[in-house]
């Protein structure tokens, strides 16, 4: 449980430094734009090698049950929140769309439907601690970028693109959804 804590705390904290202005502009003045970015990289590479290797000797160890989720209600409800989460991450990567607009910060929407949707299915503590993790620096990001002023995705009207963003968020959700068991280990179904 060490190594995935240790791996939130680089990766949410490198990700963190991002949203306070004053201290990453002081850093980027020290280092220089390019260093600043690869030492960003490399610590949440780190970070993330760190949440993977320390939840799989977590899954390893044996889950720590916290509690029983009521899966007959839940699952249904994680299912299509991971369907928003694929189809808002699409479109954080998508030339303009209405869904882009409408979500202002894509990624962050996906993170978090992500995050709960893993919440509400797996009542174990590292599960709560990795996506409890994530959920709560999601919605601090987002609120951080509200108070910065950030808009986020510029306003636009329905177009081709947003056929396209939910074509390939739905087929990314169910590719995902076949490879779960292959890739985690664990059936999504």
């Amino acid at each position: 449980m060490a190594w995935l804590v240790g791996g939130l705390i680089l990766f949410l904290g490198v990700h963190t430094l991002g949203t306070l202005r004053g201290t990453r502009a002081a850093l980027i003045g020290r280092l220089g734009e390019g260093p600043y970015k690869g030492l960003y990289s490399l610590v949440s590479l780190a970070g993330l090698v760190l949440i993977v290797v320390g939840f799989g000797a977590y899954r390893s160890a044996g889950y720590v049950q916290a509690w029983n989720p009521p899966f007959a209600i839940f699952h249904p409800i994680a299912l299509f929140l991971l369907w928003f989460a694929f189809v808002a991450l699409v479109s954080a990567y998508s030339p303009p769309s209405r869904i882009k607009s409408l979500l202002r910060h894509p990624m962050l929407v996906a993170v978090k439907a992500w995050a709960l949707s893993h919440l509400l299915v797996n009542g174990d503590l590292g599960s709560m601690i990795l996506f409890g993790g994530l959920l709560i620096w999601a919605v601090y990001d987002r609120i951080s970028l509200k108070r910065r002023g950030d808009a986020g995705a510029a306003q636009v009207g329905w177009s081709k693109n947003d056929a396209l963003v939910l074509l390939l968020g739905t087929a990314a959700y169910v590719l995902m959804f076949w490879l779960h068991d292959t890739l985690i280990g664990v059936a999504a179904a």
